[in-house]
């Protein structure tokens, strides 16, 4: 007794779960709807008006059809003009109803084609609106990244499809209500056999629209290393090394190795899917001339008439495609939702921002830290451990250390590009989590080691620094002069109008320096930033050009705090205040004179980078 009832639960559990997986296909197709009537509201109406009468119009034409051949047999007993104007006026009625049929669906195409091109237009807005929203930590980690990836490949045509499969829905249903009320009057089992033969092949696609959703995840970050292949082997910042290490043979490899592994897989699921769909597509067919061999048997025994013999084999023709098709309509949005879900599971990720509202300091302190440790996300290990450090209004702080021993993190933190695992960082009395992000990000300006290099022209490759007056070009005179880029700028073909890069045609490309230059003209274009952030920002100038930059640098910059990382002694000898870095702590800290007193770590490495200049 107690296994019966264990046995009817499990059925009842798998018939819930089978009824609520059927009901998903729904799930998004209210939000698909609402997100197709806002892209275009004349478009999804043209397209529910035209799916309307393409549902009605089928069975009216099968009709038609069978009043063609019973008015021709009867006009071909009686010889009567009558009868056959009245054969020929259901001709020209079908005709009519053809032509009105094939306007429909080619309005219907029109309308779909215009829609989705609208649509996939808004939905990667979506996307690039979400990820304006996102962290800098959202970037770096490869588990949301590839998130946003999948999101982006196929999901701005699926919202159309979806809807697409909906109004296609109920064409088929509009069409097969119609269809069915003729099969009634031959036999009610027809309807059933119409039916029944149409599942197999519902199940069959269902099952392998999920399967093939399950690959597109799974494999999305073998994608993704598939695409960067592609950017190694095509773009030109990278073509130099791979020419001079011959690497193209390797990398064209992996492309190929990872292609190879993906399409088995694609293989195999298309092999699969097109074997079932055959086979299960045979139930069909056979059920087809099943029904055909029982109306013509009836036709013979003169129980129905050539016309009604016509018009029921039509009918159950299309009858059985129209209901494959709905049934196909499902398994698709069924594969629809799929996608659609991970889009809206991307689109509404939250993500916690803090709302910093203050936008004026409470005392005039400058910079602090207190105990500043910082972990990156999934990870354990801090990079930054109990920093705490005191930067005054005007002063200069420079930053040494080996590669990995925190010195970007801190500046990011700095930024509020990441937020501190503990401790605070107070700018004029306020932690930083509290500012107003729009007023802080203003009080900063930032010249980053790997800074970007815009394919825009000279002019607005500077005005980026204060998108407000991007095309102000005297403040890009103002700026460039204080960046020491204007003596090449004039000797550039078009000035500031000149193309950068060589992405696109007429595009000049810059020597490091003189990219360095632009970046730090790009840092004064915020003229009312009293924060100047530097991260190694004339590594790419030699010694002497560095020198006469930040002797120039120093006297812009005399009510401004500066924080500079960099590797050249003679630069960060300037500074007021040095600290040395090592494995996420300050070890050391304090002016140049000091810290060569002090002969410790500082004062090794400044001795190490004079006898290399000896």
């Amino acid at each position: 007794m107690a296994k019966k009832k264990k046995s009817e639960s499990k059925r009842s559990r798998s018939l819930k779960k089978a009824l609520s997986k059927s009901l998903s296909v729904f799930r998004y197709g209210l939000k698909a709807l609402e997100l197709v009537w806002k892209t275009s509201p004349t478009l999804t109406l043209s397209i529910a008006i035209f799916t309307l009468v393409s549902g009605l119009l089928p069975a009216a034409i099968a009709y038609v059809g069978k009043l063609i051949v019973d008015s021709v047999v009867l006009a071909s007993h009686s010889n009567l003009n009558g009868d056959r104007n009245l054969a020929l006026g259901f001709v020209g009625l079908e005709a009519i109803l053809i032509v009105i049929l094939a306007a429909s669906q080619k309005g219907l195409t029109v309308c779909q084609s215009l829609l989705r091109v609208l649509l996939g237009q808004q939905v990667n807005v979506l996307i690039l609106e979400k990820a304006l929203t996102l962290d800098l930590a959202h970037f770096e980690d490869s588990e949301f990244y590839d998130k946003m990836s999948q999101a982006r490949s196929e999901a701005s045509s699926r919202p159309l499809s979806l809807i697409s499969r909906i109004f296609g829905l109920g064409q088929s249903a509009l069409t097969l209500l119609t269809f069915s009320g003729l099969l009634l009057h031959f036999s009610v089992w027809a309807v059933v056999v119409l039916i029944m033969a149409a599942i197999p092949s519902f199940i069959a696609e269902t099952r392998f629209s999920e399967h093939a959703f399950r690959l597109f995840r799974w494999r999305s970050p073998e994608t993704r290393q598939q695409h960067y292949l592609e950017t190694l082997l095509a773009r030109e910042d990278y073509a130099k090394e791979v020419q001079l290490y011959q690497l193209g043979g390797m990398l064209l490899q992996r492309y190929r190795d990872i292609f190879d592994r993906l399409y088995d897989e694609d293989r195999n699921l298309t092999i699969q899917k097109g074997f079932w769909g055959y086979l299960l597509g045979l139930l069909s067919t056979g059920a087809f001339y099943a029904a055909y061999a029982w109306i013509v048997i009836e036709a013979i025994a003169s129980k129905i008439s050539l016309g009604e013999m016509t018009m029921y084999l039509v009918v159950f023709r299309q009858g059985q495609s129209t209901f494959a098709s709905a049934l196909t309509s499902i398994g698709g949005m069924y594969e629809d939702n799929l996608y659609l879900a991970n889009l809206y599971e991307f689109l509404e990720q939250p993500i916690p921002k803090s709302q910093g509202i203050i936008t004026k300091g409470s005392v005039s302190e400058g910079i602090r830290f207190e105990n500043v440790s910082f972990c990156y996300p999934e990870s354990q290990e801090p990079v930054l451990r109990d920093i705490s450090l005191h930067l005054k209004h005007g002063e200069k702080l420079a930053i040494v250390g080996e590669n990995g021993s925190g010195k970007t993190t801190l500046i990011k933190l700095l930024t509020r590009l990441y937020t501190p695992s503990n401790g605070r960082i107070l700018l004029d009395g306020v932690d930083l989590n509290d500012w107003d992000i729009d007023i802080l990000r203003k009080r900063i300006g930032v010249i980053f080691q790997n800074f970007v290099q815009y394919q825009f022209t000279v002019g607005e490759n500077v005005g980026v620094g204060d998108v407000e007056r991007l095309n102000d070009d005297r403040e890009w005179e103002v700026a460039t002069e204080k960046g020491m880029a204007k003596p090449f700028i004039n000797n550039m073909p078009q000035g500031f109008g000149t193309q950068l890069g060589k992405w696109f045609k007429g595009g000049q490309e810059l020597s490091g320096g003189q990219w360095q230059k632009i970046a730090l003209s790009r840092a004064f274009m915020r003229s009312q930033a009293d924060i100047l952030v530097l991260d190694e920002p004339t590594a790419a100038m030699d010694a002497e050009a560095e020198m006469n930059i930040f002797n120039h640098f120093r006297s812009l910059t005399k009510d401004q705090m500066v924080v500079l990382i960099s590797h050249r002694f003679s630069t960060v000898r300037m500074a007021d205040k040095i600290i040395v870095m090592a494995d996420g702590r300050i070890i050391e800290q304090g002016s140049h004179e000091q810290l060569l007193v002090a002969n410790g770590r500082y004062a090794h490495l400044f001795s190490l980078q004079a006898a290399g200049y000896k």
